[in-house]
């Protein structure tokens, strides 16, 4: 006996049906999280079980393939699947609308269960938002089967919707296909289908403006930074060469690359935000937003490099950052022996670890509240975040960050257990800019031109060779800091035809750039950057 519900209608309106229902249920659940406070984005949810589960080894060829891309990919991957799985379930729907009504709600519960993995969900949070994005989806899919249906031709139930039959002739000598309807009808039911999509994509949409970012942006735009005990200075003529389309010496908040496990940006508000310092300290403490910026503050010009650059990439920028130092925060809590490491925690369960040395031989180690001139853009932190020079991001640059715990060597990292070093010290690297892979110039004096980065070390001097000739210096800007990369320019007489460019580095002391060409994986890319252009006489 078959379920009671709308009468089967034709595959492909069921399938239409069915992605609608699926929008209309994200949408509805989009929306509810931006209105409630810690309810939780299921897609988010989902997509954040996804990075936690995923190998290492694919995680890591999600990023070296997809870069800064990867995050939107994965979100459009997961919105893919569920419509794939909505018109599956409208499909079933046509005869037998209870499974696929429980098939909605079993959708749901997997969103509901990822998303209470995060300790910053509420159990009635999510069950809200699961509970009514199931009940909106059925509810659309049902309307839209019954209209489907009362779109269809006096007669068309007496022929199954899926089975090849003749076409019949309307009056004015059209044909209409036996259960399509008459084309103003179904123009009805897409046009039905279209609005509840669009309607859904509103929800989703106003749901992600309601989560606070808009108003975060207004009270960043209202804080007003301390002026730091020790500043970095201006910077020296020379520092930066103005060589077109050299990348130039502090990279805008805007471009500064982004590479975390969140796949939408936290909001915290820097009123409700504290930072613990605990762990192996002889006096624990808890810090407010106002408490960190009324300590003595410092600033330094700082490069950071994601662990997943690959030789000659863009997963590195420079920018000038201001916070309080980690060895004023050490101090104050006493470390007790056996602490080796600083872990970074984060708002959304994210960690990095490394050796405590590096906080407290480092000056300029940091939890850092501005970058260049302004608070901490959400995308990189707001409102607070670490900042070590000299160690790659994994293991050092935790975001939103909301405890600093001193630990022993055996607690882990996030990235640890998925394959990638302990230890993340930047390896000395040089890259070229101008000009770029695959281009054309013409022949006679060109620029080649670059960014070098040895963060800690400094850079000393970086050589270029053409083809196979000989090594030739070239001329460096002004150093700014031993911490940020520098920018180097060789001017070349270009002949005609097709030339490899190589460029390699020299840090302060006296090492230079090996050769060796390594992945990413598992302390970071090595190798030169090689450049190929054609020349066109």
């Amino acid at each position: 006996m078959r379920d009671a519900g709308p009468a089967p209608v034709r595959r492909g309106t069921g399938a239409i049906a069915g992605v609608a229902a699926v929008a209309a249920a994200l949408g509805t659940a989009e929306f509810l999280a931006g209105v409630f406070e810690r309810a939780p984005s299921l897609v988010i949810a989902v997509g954040d079980a996804v990075v936690d589960g995923v190998p290492g080894w694919l995680e890591r060829a999600a990023i070296a393939t997809l870069g800064r891309a990867d995050k939107p990919v994965l979100v459009g991957g997961i919105l893919l699947v569920s419509a794939l799985l909505g018109a599956a379930l409208g499909v079933l729907a046509r005869r037998r609308f209870l499974p696929a009504a429980a098939g909605f709600a079993a959708f749901a519960a997997v969103g509901v269960a990822a998303a209470l993995a995060d300790s910053r969900t509420t159990v009635p949070g999510a069950v809200l938002v699961g509970a009514a994005g199931a009940a909106v989806g059925v509810g659309v899919l049902l309307l839209l089967l019954r209209a489907a249906r009362a779109d269809r031709p006096a007669g068309a139930a007496t022929t199954s919707p899926d089975t090849p039959t003749a076409p019949a002739t309307a009056p004015g000598g059209s044909t209409v296909r036996p259960g399509a309807g008459p084309p103003a009808d179904r123009r009805r039911f897409l046009a039905l289908a279209g609005a509840t999509t669009a309607l859904a994509v509103l929800a989703g949409v106003g749901g992600s403006l309601l989560s606070g970012r808009e108003a975060l942006g207004r009270l960043r735009a209202a804080i007003r930074l301390p002026v730091p005990a020790r500043q970095a200075g201006p910077v020296p003529p020379g520092a930066d060469l103005e060589v077109p389309g050299l990348t130039p010496l502090f990279t805008p908040n805007e471009e500064f690359y982004r590479i975390d496990t969140a796949l939408r940006v936290p909001v915290v508000e820097p009123d409700g935000w504290r930072l613990e310092v605990r762990g192996m300290v002889d006096e624990p403490f808890t810090l407010t937003y106002a408490e960190l910026m009324e300590l003595p503050h410092v600033e330094a010009d700082i490069t950071l490099v994601c662990v997943s650059n690959e030789v000659g990439g863009d997963l590195v920028g420079n920018a000038r950052w201001q916070g309080v130092p980690l060895r004023t925060l050490l101090d104050r809590a006493g470390l007790q022996e056996g602490a080796t490491q600083l872990v970074g925690r984060s708002v959304d369960g994210f960690t990095a670890g490394f050796p405590v040395l590096s906080a407290l031989d480092l000056e300029e180690a940091m939890v850092a509240v501005a970058m260049n001139g302004e608070p901490l853009p959400a995308e990189h932190g707001f409102p607070a975040r670490l900042v070590v020079p000299g160690l790659y991001g994994y293991v050092s640059a935790t975001k939103w960050l909301s405890a600093i715990e001193l630990t022993d060597w055996d607690v882990e990292g996030y990235w640890i257990p998925r394959g990638w070093a302990r230890e993340g010290p930047i390896k000395t690297q040089a890259r070229i800019d101008v000009p770029r892979p695959g281009g054309t110039v013409a022949a006679g004096r060109q620029p080649i031109a670059g960014v070098a980065w040895a963060p800690t070390r400094g850079i000393e001097g970086v050589e270029v060779r053409i083809d196979d000739g000989p090594w030739q210096s070239a001329r460096l800007a002004e150093r700014l800091d031993v911490d940020c990369w520098r920018q180097w320019y060789l001017p070349w007489d270009a002949t005609p035809g097709r030339h490899a460019i190589t460029a390699r580095a020299t840090d302060g002391l006296g090492e230079v750039q090996t050769d060796e060409r390594t992945p990413v994986a598992p302390d970071g890319a090595s190798g030169y950057p090689v450049v190929e252009v054609a020349v066109e006489g």
